[in-house]
């Protein structure tokens, strides 16, 4: 049990339909607004003919979130999941891999009916699709329902360093991120430092402007009222209203050379060449400077392939980039990569104290140390049928099956219980042996195990299965519980009696001084006349 706890794939909150795929755009940092608005609506013509979805919108520029000069945002509503096609190729690639088994090859879809795409899927076809667009990179998700932390990436999971020195932080950070893109099992690794954007710095002359009539804040007004976006007056009509809005013609505003036709009208009413009271010099910087905690920041995202684990890709950036972080950068996980990493530590912790607790509760119900160990000794092989049964049908332990989990811990005690008390009755009241004691104890009570456990399996076999909205996320509570009871049904019948014979045999040991348990003596009861 504890090998298959190492080896099962680990995760935090399953991905489930929510019907949505939300999706980046990101192009060259030297693109025109221009070029950006014919790239985003090439790529949106092309997710526009998917005949799985139902509606999407499309953006660029200001107004979303980290929105910047050269991304994009584009959000889909797909069509119900009853009402959603499979694409040929994906059809015929699974009847290749079932090939050799013709009638399992039988079951499947016909490509103009299948049903059932999932977004996952989905997303995978969009890519195929997308790739072939030049000059654009589109990053798609499904989003989770529920968002923990981080900042809103291209990619679903975070990891960030940061530093004081910028320097050394921005020269690290593309050899982390070359690193990480190598490793299998990830895709879609992007970071958010974005430095090679062009520039053109203004060093104002501040001397030689005094001279001239002209104040720093005057220069500032002519650069926003040319490339800024001022709103200087607002159109009323009977239905709308328009804003106005002060700015250079296009011609100019793409030519960095125009800057030196700018004119600044000093205190005296004279128009300064902007050239004259400022130097120009072409530049690449960043198009923007991110910080956490205050401190310079460049976050690297990356989304998981199929079947992978978060857990997995976890071992993997960390053991491929530990060795070349310097102690003057620091790395961390945001967002669900954090919030894994810390629940991955406290499910150990959780089950243990909830051990516990059942130990003590029944310790106290039976006045016994040793009778409690009896009744939990069938936890062990059901944790066996759970984990077994995740890595058989390829689902990760989550916080869904570790619920599961623990709602076996219940389950399984339950059987033990009824074992156990029955045997314990018989020996006080009848005065038998142990071996005959436990022996009738699982005849008799083996109907009432069985119908609870019968009871227990068909309530979550429907989980299992997946059926409903939202099955798949609930799908590894279903299959943890229904291996796990499985497994322990087989096994506690004879493992418990065992146990409780072993049990009983070393607690005659350490009692030799005490007297045997006698059979309860008659008391009478008196009654009303």
């Amino acid at each position: 049990t504890g090998y298959l706890f190492v080896i099962v794939p680990k995760g935090f909150i399953p991905n489930q339909d929510t019907g949505q795929i939300f999706g980046f755009t990101e192009a060259a940092q030297d693109i025109s607004f221009e070029g950006m608005v014919r790239n985003q609506q090439a790529l949106a013509a092309v997710v526009g003919q998917d005949p799985n979805i139902e509606q999407f919108s499309s953006s660029v520029g200001a107004g979303g979130p980290n929105a910047l000069g050269n991304t994009g945002r584009i959000f889909m509503r797909l069509k119900p999941r009853s009402d959603r096609i499979l694409p040929d190729w994906l059809v015929e690639g699974w009847r290749a891999k079932l090939a050799p088994f013709p009638r399992l090859q039988a079951l499947l879809p016909e490509p103009d009916t299948g049903r059932k795409l999932t977004p996952e899927q989905l997303i995978e076809v969009l890519r195929r699709r997308l790739a072939p667009l030049p000059g654009m990179r589109a990053f798609l998700q499904n989003p989770p329902l529920i968002r923990l932390g981080g900042m809103f990436t291209k990619s679903l999971y975070q990891m960030t360093l940061q530093g004081a020195d910028m320097k050394e932080l921005y020269r690290l950070a593309p050899l982390v991120e070359d690193k990480v893109r190598q490793l299998p099992g990830l895709q879609d690794v992007t970071s958010d430092l974005l430095i090679t954007s062009p520039q053109v710095i203004v060093d104002i002359d501040r001397e030689k402007a005094s001279a001239l009539g002209v104040t720093v804040g005057q220069i500032e007004d002519a650069l926003y009222d040319s490339y800024g976006s001022r709103q200087v007056s607002t159109i009323y009509t009977p239905s709308n209203q328009y804003w106005v809005i002060v700015e250079l013609l296009p011609q100019y505003q793409r030519d960095p050379n125009a800057l030196s036709m700018l004119y600044i009208r000093s205190d005296k009413g004279q128009l300064v060449p902007l050239r004259t009271v400022a130097k120009l010099t072409p530049a690449v910087g960043p198009l923007s400077v991110n910080h956490l905690g205050q401190l310079p920041s460049v976050t690297i995202s990356f989304n998981l392939k199929p079947g992978v684990s978060l857990g997995d890709a976890v071992t993997l950036i960390d053991g491929a980039i530990q060795n070349d972080i310097p102690p003057t950068i620091t790395r961390s996980y945001q967002g669900f990569a954090q919030a894994f990493q810390s629940s991955l530590k406290g499910m150990g912790v959780l089950l243990i104290m909830a051990v516990l607790v059942i130990y003590l509760v029944l310790g106290i119900l039976y006045e016994s140390f040793i009778h409690p160990v009896t009744i939990l000794s069938g936890l062990p092989s059901a944790g066996f049928g759970a984990l077994a049964t995740l890595l058989l049908f390829r689902s990760e332990l989550n916080i869904y099956s570790f619920v599961g989990i623990i709602m076996l811990v219940g389950i399984v005690k339950k059987n033990a219980i009824m074992m156990i008390d029955f045997a314990l009755e018989a020996q006080r009241t009848e005065g038998v042996p142990p071996e005959k004691a436990i022996y009738e104890a699982c005849l008799i009570r083996f109907r009432p195990i069985m119908m609870t456990t019968m009871a227990a399996l068909m309530g979550t076999l429907p989980i299992a299965l997946g059926f409903g909205a939202g099955g798949e996320a609930r799908r590894p509570l279903g299959l943890s519980v229904e291996g796990g009871l499985v497994v322990s049904q087989l096994l506690t019948l004879y493992i418990t009696p065992v146990v409780y014979i072993y049990m009983e045999k070393f607690h005659k040991l350490f009692s030799r001084g005490e007297p045997a348990l006698a059979p309860a003596a008659e008391v009478p009861v008196p009654r009303s006349v």
